[in-house]
């Protein structure tokens, strides 16, 4: 796979995320986060593994059984880091309005190399820390957050963000060492969806008859952001390392922005498209200048 897929990859990964924020809003007028999420990984799943048995069946197999205990270990945690993240950013829709939520789930752009640089000695390219900065303060300016204030579920997105950053993490870790997406993405999935039903047993009231009420959210955050843009995420990474790939999802409040704008009618300010070129040029130095040194070491 070349890095230009893997660019394509992350880009349109990050674009249905962003785009997701408004179903993950909507989605929860008459169930709780947990059967939310429950529900619309499940769909995911069911959406991508068909797709995986007729891509991937030669594969899987043989994949899982060189390295099985890896395998376990990071399907266990990398399910484990998407359950917590992804539940935390949807409580947080409860407590915190969707601008607060993007700007602090984006906090997982510095989280990321400097969990690599603490914990795993990784060095990282001079470029990634001004790119963090240009990100951050674009998702600033982007959601209005100087408007806001300061509640409950922004606490709950800073934490959910901890989880995407080792979501990340681990991500770069399972590319490194096995080439089943498509399985994977929906494996991810289905844990995901085991956890949630599991605690929206123990603490929500789930009715049949709300979650058809949500069908619509359900879909589109399931087969789309469920399924397709967390498998996506595994293509991306497959080429891009877990730094820069973190600086290029950040472009979901980019697009979270321009699906307000065109859906609800929101307009977008002169702060905001001055936070979106932020954010743009910071994706940019994250992935141009690194490639520059590259091609002078080989001259």
């Amino acid at each position: 796979m070349s890095k230009s897929v893997s660019l394509f990859s992350a880009l349109l990964c990050t674009f249905i995320w962003g785009t997701t924020f408004i179903a993950q809003d909507t989605g929860m007028d008459t169930i709780g986060p947990l059967t939310f999420n429950a529900v619309r990984f499940l769909v995911g799943f069911i959406a991508i593994i068909p797709i995986a048995f007729i891509f991937e069946s030669k594969k899987i197999v043989n994949q899982i059984n060189n390295n099985k205990k890896l395998f376990l270990k990071l399907s266990f945690w990398i399910g484990l880091f998407l359950f917590l993240g992804t539940f935390l950013q949807q409580a947080a829709l409860l407590y915190t309005d969707v601008a607060n939520a993007a700007f602090f789930t984006v906090f997982y752009v510095p989280m990321v190399p400097i969990i690599l640089f603490m914990f795993y000695s990784k060095k990282i390219h001079w470029s990634i820390w001004p790119s963090v900065l240009l990100c951050v303060s674009g998702v600033y300016l982007l959601t209005d957050f100087t408007d806001a204030t300061v509640r409950f579920g922004d606490g709950l997105v800073i934490l959910c963000a901890l989880f995407w950053a080792l979501h990340i993490i681990f991500i770069g870790q399972f590319t490194k060492n096995f080439n089943i997406p498509l399985f994977f993405g929906a494996l991810q999935g289905l844990i995901v969806s085991l956890f949630s039903f599991l605690f929206a047993i123990l603490f929500e009231d789930i009715y049949f008859n709300n979650i058809l009420n949500e069908y619509a959210s359900i879909i589109y955050a399931g087969v789309l952001s469920g399924g397709i843009a967390f498998t996506l995420q595994i293509y991306a990474q497959k080429k891009i390392s877990p730094a820069p790939s973190a600086i290029i999802f950040s472009l979901e409040g980019v697009f979270a922005a321009i699906a307000a704008w065109i859906i609800l009618d929101q307009v977008l300010g002169l702060n905001n498209l001055i936070g979106c070129f932020f954010i743009l040029v910071g994706v940019i130095i994250s992935q141009i200048l690194p490639e520059m040194k590259i091609s002078k070491s080989k001259q």
